[in-house]
């Protein structure tokens, strides 16, 4: 089988890259983000089908701003350049970028002069999204000039022949009304791709991948009770058969109800070989005193890989072991072109000295594809939308020690407020839903005749396409109260309940 050729997100900086990647799969081509020194010679190695050049920031005359190898444009592949790559590729190709003064930000009118291959779909007249200082004033020889603004009069340009297309505005936004038609055309017409990234197909692949990886040898896979972890099973299950063992390791750190779903859907409904490890009090005596987020996440995830060296001794000759790492978790996790923001349990947190070798099926994938993949698969609808959780469990939404006493806590908090999102019909419309204790902090309050001296719960709820980044939910103010006045009744110990209203960025979604 081949595997599809991508085209390359170029990361010239801030959350641009990821955005663009994100249409691009939303159009069902396949595309990865890549550090902008890579060299002309290791971009062709990836053997792109194209290349998007990210907008960025900084002014191409600026110290320390971003470039790309210029050698890149002579490979033969089709690039896109967007805002400053229009502005990349017109200085690197000997056009002319200036600081004119007419700075665009915010929705202005495009007017097209030509609609050349990009800008076909759109009216003469509409409206895009600009944000920019720096203003190609005259395009590279062999470019013609496509669409204009009131200040600015190169706001599109391509060279059809060599297959370089640049555009000042942001067609990945939701703001260009638009930009879906214009991405389409570079990656349909400009590179003469088909919408062929399917769930069909990427199951089609990841099988052939597992297979390929995993030869004849016992497999392993780590259940959490996620949608990341079933799939991934499913997945490798599909591949290999009965070469492979689930092991679902309860660290005691999971939602009400999650150990009794994983084994209802893998033992019973799937018939997929199910080991369920009970290690709650191991887990506890690790995390005993420990406060600070990243030790928490640390040692979880060396008891975490223990427990399954263990399991593999009583399954002789395993030597792979699945996790569900995304593609958004290899990117916040340290990359060239993302800063190391927290270890993730599937891939900062895991032990030099591990004695299975992973397998990732899901590694290249976003979150929506992977529900996608999972209802191809015939997972429950109930498990492919679950919401998000993190692999440290309610051990990180502990601010604080990690107790019994504080997960009665947080886990009968959590389960109020996801029971009622649901009943009001909001689990859909919610990236993410849940509680945060701060165990640390003791909040004065007053309960029939006396006052009280208890804990905090947080609430978080935010809307996100991917978790890249995040707006806190607009939830009613009816349900709040619903939520606040349950946890506060029904929760021993806590006496106070906050609603975080803080985005990423600033914030992070999980609080640890």
């Amino acid at each position: 089988m081949t595997e599809p050729r991508p085209v390359l997100v170029v990361d010239l900086g801030a959350q641009y890259a990821q955005l663009i990647a994100r249409r691009v799969r939303d159009a069902h081509v396949y595309s990865e983000i890549v550090a902008h020194d890579l060299s002309a010679k290791e971009i062709a190695a990836k053997r792109p089908a194209g290349i998007i050049l990210s907008g960025g920031p900084l002014s191409v005359y600026e110290d320390g701003s971003p470039h790309v190898d210029p050698e890149l444009f002579q490979l033969g592949v089709p690039v896109l350049g967007i805002c400053y790559g229009h502005q990349l590729m017109a200085k690197d190709l000997g056009g002319e970028v200036a600081a004119t003064g007419d700075r665009e930000y915010g929705g202005t009118q495009l007017h097209i002069t030509e609609p050349g291959t990009l800008l076909q779909d759109l009216p003469t007249q509409d409206t895009v999204w600009m944000s920019h200082g720096d203003t190609v004033t005259r395009a590279p020889e062999g470019f013609r000039v496509t669409a204009t603004t009131d200040h600015i009069p190169v706001a599109a340009m391509e060279d059809r022949e060599r297959g370089l297309f640049a555009v000042q505005f942001h067609p990945e936004v939701s703001h260009t009304p638009h930009g879906e038609a214009v991405m389409k055309r570079f990656l349909y017409d400009g590179c003469g791709l088909l919408p062929d990234w399917t769930p069909t197909n990427i199951v089609d692949e990841q099988v052939h991948r597992i297979r390929e990886q995993v030869g004849d040898a016992r497999v392993l896979c780590a259940l959490s009770g996620g949608v990341d972890s079933a799939v991934a099973a499913l997945l490798v299950h599909r591949a290999v058969g009965d070469q492979l063992t689930c092991v679902f390791v309860d660290h005691g750190l999971n939602r009400e109800g999650e150990p009794d779903q994983v084994e209802e859907t893998f033992a019973r409904h799937f018939h997929v070989p199910l080991v369920h490890v009970k290690a709650q009090d191991r887990f506890l005596a690790k995390l005993a005193g420990v406060t600070d987020p990243e030790a928490k996440r640390k040692a979880i995830g060396e008891e975490f890989i223990r427990v399954f060296e263990e399991v593999a001794h009583d399954h002789a000759g395993a030597r792979f072991l699945v996790q569900g790492t995304l593609y958004p978790d290899v990117i916040e996790s340290g990359s060239k072109t993302a800063a190391n923001i927290k270890s993730h349990h599937n891939v900062g947190g895991l032990p030099d000295d591990m004695d299975l070798e992973l397998v990732e099926p899901l590694r290249d994938l976003f979150k929506d594809e992977v529900r996608a993949v999972g209802a191809e698969l015939g997972l429950p609808e109930e498990l492919t939308q679950r919401q998000p959780f993190p692999g440290p469990g309610l051990a990180v939404r502990i601010v604080g020690e990690v107790t019994v006493d504080n997960l009665a806590k947080v886990r009968g908090a959590d389960h109020i407020v996801r029971e009622e999102i649901r009943r009001a019909g909001l689990e859909r419309e919610t990236w993410q839903a849940f509680c945060v204790l701060l165990a640390d902090v003791a909040s004065v309050g007053v309960m029939g005749d006396g006052r009280t001296y208890e804990t905090p719960i947080v609430v978080r709820a935010v809307t996100s396409e991917d978790a890249m980044t995040a707006d806190w939910a607009r939830l009613p103010y009816e349900v709040l109260d619903t939520i606040a006045s349950r946890i506060v009744r029904e929760v021993p110990g806590v006496n106070r309940v906050a609603y975080d209203i803080t985005s990423k960025p600033p914030g992070t979604i999980e609080w640890e």
